[in-house]
């Protein structure tokens, strides 16, 4: 029904559709919706300093397997008989770790580490975080910290 190009075009465009679909953020302005009507704990404090860093991109299981299926794929066109098995298992494992590569790259994006000292103790804290807030040393801030998704915030 459909030929072999075809089938690959659609995988492609199937895997694609499921990366852009697994898209999370990591901004201190976005809750989800478990984060909701959920109390967190408030401790005021300084800004002691701000780096950029780079925030990896994460993987997909599924993703990974649709790669290394449509390196399979691709890979068992090489050749006939054993060329196409041997092209199979080689085009499986390129597409594999491709399609692993791929996802940690282009879901990496530019975040801050942003290092408060806390008023109250005195203790230093730091948190990484979406580059989607400005922040700068010496600023007045909100450190929101409950469930495992710490924010810092201005004040």
């Amino acid at each position: 029904m459909f030929n072999k190009m075809t089938r690959l075009v659609m995988l492609g465009s199937l895997s694609l559709g499921l990366l852009s679909g697994c898209a999370t953020s990591d901004s201190a302005a976005v809750y989800s919706q478990g984060q909701m009507r959920r109390a967190q704990t408030v401790e005021l404090g300084t800004v002691v300093s701000v780096n950029n860093v780079k925030m990896e991109g994460k993987n997909n299981e599924l993703l990974t397997l649709g790669g290394a299926a449509l390196g399979g794929l691709a890979g068992s066109e090489l050749g006939g008989g054993r060329g196409s098995i041997a092209g199979g298992i080689v085009g499986a494992l390129a597409g594999g770790f491709g399609a692993n590569a791929a996802q940690r790259s282009i879901g990496s994006k530019n975040a801050l580490e942003v290092t408060v000292k806390l008023d109250g103790s005195g203790r230093m804290i730091s948190i990484v975080q979406d580059a989607d807030i400005p922040l700068t040393a010496g600023q007045r801030v909100r450190v929101l910290t409950g469930g495992g998704n710490d924010r810092v915030v201005p004040y």
